[in-house]
């Protein structure tokens, strides 16, 4: 089955009209890029800070040893590309189109949940003594005894946003995704014993814990911070999979659910095809003169 339509439903045969099925899929996914950003602008819950637990949280502020821009790369360039290299052998615009969907779904999903919890939480990060008082002299409220933070706003805004990371959430909702779709097309739960394969799949979900490890290596989350993160992305990642692909395990794991149906499809079509050209064989000469739309041959039957 695997090979039977290789090369038959490219971008340009099929894929304006796969794209035009699923526009609002699309359209979904634009809401969320906005509401993630919203997000963003909004000032987070400034929760209650005392010199008493300064010991926690007056670690070094450190520049991330994964810069922010990376990981889009790691998370979402990545698994393009692989997409995309299995497209330009397989052929098959089904494939394609739903992996980058389901992974675009996955990345923005888990964004606007990781944020959201983000400003309802408002837990400070480990560094956030030198964010709050860059100069190092601390400052409290003498009635609430709540920080009075003297730094940069932006800075301080960031310190309020600990729990859960968003370096790890978006890591494993790219990369634990990538992992699913390559268990599927390398077939890894055969039973046929090939642990080279499992091997292989496992590097996604690698790089995702050492992204989440550089986290608090660098002072910028506790661990569990990580921890949740790593947990909202991988159960997204499964959630937006199986949206669009089987389970890995299943005999068609290798392919989307969008692939079968159109194959189902062509053959109700073809098998109606066939009693049609039977019923066609069984009409008579005017019956199927006329179905031709030749109504003279009827009116002089000696041409027939």
């Amino acid at each position: 089955m695997a090979d039977v339509w290789l090369g038959s439903h490219t971008l340009r045969s099929h894929g304006a009209k796969v794209a035009r099925i699923h526009l609002h899929d699309w359209l979904i996914l634009i809401l969320l890029v906005i509401i993630d950003g919203l997000l963003n602008l909004i000032e987070p819950f400034h929760r209650f800070v005392g010199q008493g637990m300064m010991t926690d949280l007056s670690y070094p502020f450190k520049p991330n040893t994964v810069p922010v821009w990376a990981v889009p790369i790691l998370a979402g360039v990545l698994p393009v590309a692989i997409f995309s290299v299995y497209y330009y052998y397989r052929k098959d615009v089904y494939d394609l189109h739903h992996a980058i969907l389901g992974l675009l779904f996955s990345l923005l999903a888990t964004g606007v949940i990781t944020d959201a919890i983000k400003d309802a939480v408002g837990r400070p990060r480990p560094n956030f003594f030198w964010r709050c008082f860059p100069d190092g002299k601390a400052a409290f409220d003498p009635v609430t005894y709540d920080v009075i933070c003297h730094g940069d706003a932006h800075i301080i805004k960031e310190g309020y946003k600990s729990f859960p990371s968003g370096h790890s959430s978006w890591s494993f909702a790219g990369l634990t995704f990538l992992a699913w779709y390559m268990s599927g097309k390398l077939r890894v739960f055969d039973r046929r014993g090939h642990v080279a394969k499992l091997c292989i799949v496992l590097i996604p979900v690698l790089i995702a814990i050492l992204v989440g490890i550089s986290r608090v290596d660098d002072y910028w989350h506790h661990w569990t911070d990580v921890f949740a993160g790593a947990l909202i992305g991988t159960i997204v990642a499964a959630f937006c999979y199986l949206q669009f692909f089987p389970y890995p395990y299943e005999t068609e794991g290798w392919a989307p659910h969008a692939f079968f149906e159109m194959l189902a499809e062509r053959t109700r079509v073809q098998s109606s095809g066939r009693t049609n050209s039977i019923r066609m064989g069984e009409m008579t000469d005017i019956e199927t003169a006329f179905m031709a739309g030749d109504p003279e041959r009827v009116c002089n039957p000696e041409q027939r």
